[in-house]
């Protein structure tokens, strides 16, 4: 390169850095090497209908709550359907002390309603996602609540069974998309963990009951094998929830609450069941030690579990 082309080539780099310092504009090997901003996500037409749709699916739920307790002048559940659901109609049903876990579920629920309908959450993507499931389970709740109170029996069984899936969907959405932070982790993560491990025991006793009711026979088992059968595979459902949840707590807790109050309503109830209430306090076992397993092994790799 000659030297007039030298002088050429500095003269345009100084210019246009004079000219960046001129006017406040990057050159372009500037804009190149800058990093980029953080752009919020746009607001989508859908977002705030999503957000009531929420709060008042979770309104819903709550008032089928009150029916469902018999507040409201509805029957209580163990009391409907012809007692189908009574702490001693199968020996796979929870004590009576198990149902007040639905206190703790409904007001997540309701802090949920109320936290994703800040402005903060309402274009968050995984708000976004979690969203109409979370408002899904709510109106199936409430639908398993009538078929119930209207002793349909039957009918709950196919509900429940798609609420748990439901459940299962946000619960994975919610792996997929990590909180904004632990207040997020608490409200969202906390209540659908919650949820969806005491959704899991109940469905296990709500197809039991609704067997039994059907006259099923067992096919020459008798009850305390089937027990131990059922009560072996809720424990299986939750060390796949440990194991697949990184050893989340909250799906845990609420589904050892449950098999718990199975093993205390067994060994102490109208409904006396040793075998059963072994393979409960068994599955609680199995399901915390799968628990604290699947938390070490992420914080071996240096992630931090939920």
């Amino acid at each position: 390169m000659s030297a007039s082309h030298e002088t050429a080539a500095r003269s345009t780099t100084t210019g246009a850095a004079n000219d960046a310092t001129t006017t406040g504009r990057p050159t372009a090997a500037q804009a190149t090497d800058a990093p980029e901003a953080s752009v919020p996500p746009a607001r989508r037409p859908n977002d705030l209908a999503r957000q009531l749709t929420v709060a008042v699916s979770a309104v819903l739920a709550v008032v089928g709550s009150f029916i469902g307790s018999g507040a409201a002048g509805g029957t209580p559940i163990q009391d409907a359907a012809g007692g189908a659901l009574a702490a001693d109609a199968t020996p796979i049903a929870p004590g009576t002390g198990a149902f007040s876990i639905w206190s703790v579920i409904y007001f997540g629920l309701l802090a949920y309603a109320v936290w994703q309908f800040l402005p903060a959450q309402r274009t968050a993507e995984r708000h976004r996602r979690v969203g109409y499931p979370v408002a899904a389970s709510l109106l199936l709740n409430a639908a398993w609540i009538l078929s119930i109170q209207f002793d349909v029996l039957w009918l709950s069984i196919p509900i429940i069974a798609v609420l748990l899936g439901v459940l299962v969907v946000a619960f994975l959405t919610l792996l997929r998309w990590r909180p904004a932070n632990a207040l997020d982790a608490l409200v969202t993560d906390g209540t659908v963990g919650l949820y969806l491990g005491w959704v899991s025991i109940a469905t296990a006793a709500n197809v039991t009951a609704g067997l039994v009711a059907a006259g099923f026979d067992g096919w020459g088992m008798g009850a305390d094998a089937w027990a131990v059968v059922v009560l072996a595979v809720a424990g299986l459902v939750g060390v796949a929830i440990a194991v697949r949840g990184g050893g989340r707590i909250a799906p845990t807790l609420s589904l050892c609450w449950g098999l718990t109050w199975v093993a205390i309503a067994r060994l102490d109830g109208n409904l006396l069941s040793t075998p059963a209430a072994i393979a409960a306090i068994v599955a609680v076992v199995v399901v915390v030690i799968a628990t604290i397993l699947a938390r070490a092994r992420l914080m071996l790799r240096g992630e931090q579990p939920k």
